[in-house]
């Protein structure tokens, strides 16, 4: 995907009220779109088929049908957003391969949240040819980097070196989070090792005429 295209979104609910709701609430999220939402399971098929969505946004309660067995046969990337509390409904949804399950209703701050984790998901799969453990455990952490991560990490001295990054301008360095921080280089080497691994930073590396690489941070877009 280029940078100037949307994820595109296929909402999939048989409350048309609900399903315009979420589309709206994906609509709001800057670097998705919404296509026109599904009510009929009988349907969704042939609205992957010609709208070729990135992600589903999928109920389990469906007319002529569930969005369980959906999951089984479509090969999408797919958030449940459901009623739906059983344990059987959540083990089957993750065991058919949802990426997300959102409890119905839930605040739109929580679906948006997940979308940029989505968004980082995506980003941090295909910038590269080939991943390590590493690589794939900061994918996978990117899915859940957003309400319940974001709720353990935002420390002020975290935001606090965010905000030093950002500032920059361009890639910063250590040093430089240190002296517009005012902690220690332990310290801000630590919180950036943890920024990098929540998605919020990209480390570059910057190679110079001899000696060890120097590390550099930028805001992860």
């Amino acid at each position: 995907m280029s940078e100037n295209t949307d994820y595109k979104v296929l909402v999939v609910d048989d409350d048309f009220r609900v399903a315009a709701l979420h589309a709206g609430y994906v609509d709001a999220v800057p670097g998705f779109r919404a296509l026109a939402p599904v009510h009929d399971a009988r349907m969704v098929p042939r609205a992957v088929a010609e709208g070729s969505p990135d992600l589903l946004l999928l109920d389990v309660y469906l007319p002529q049908g569930s969005g369980l067995d959906l999951l089984a046969t479509l090969d999408v990337d797919a958030f449940v957003l459901s009623a739906a509390t059983e344990v059987d409904a959540v083990r089957t949804a993750i065991r058919r391969g949802a990426l997300g399950y959102l409890v119905k209703p839930f605040d739109p701050k929580v679906l948006a949240s997940r979308l940029r984790g989505y968004a980082r998901y995506r980003r941090q799969l295909e910038g590269s040819a080939g991943l390590d453990q590493q690589g794939i455990d900061r994918a996978q952490r990117a899915l859940l980097s957003g309400e319940e991560a974001g709720v353990a990490a935002a420390t002020p001295t975290e935001a606090a070196v965010l905000a030093a990054v950002a500032a920059a301008g361009e890639p910063a360095t250590v040093m430089e989070v240190v002296t517009a921080v005012g902690i220690s280089r332990a310290t801000a080497q630590r919180y950036l090792a943890n920024l990098v691994q929540a998605g919020s930073l990209r480390l570059e590396l910057v190679y110079g005429s001899r000696g060890r690489p120097e590390h550099r941070y930028l805001v992860q877009d």
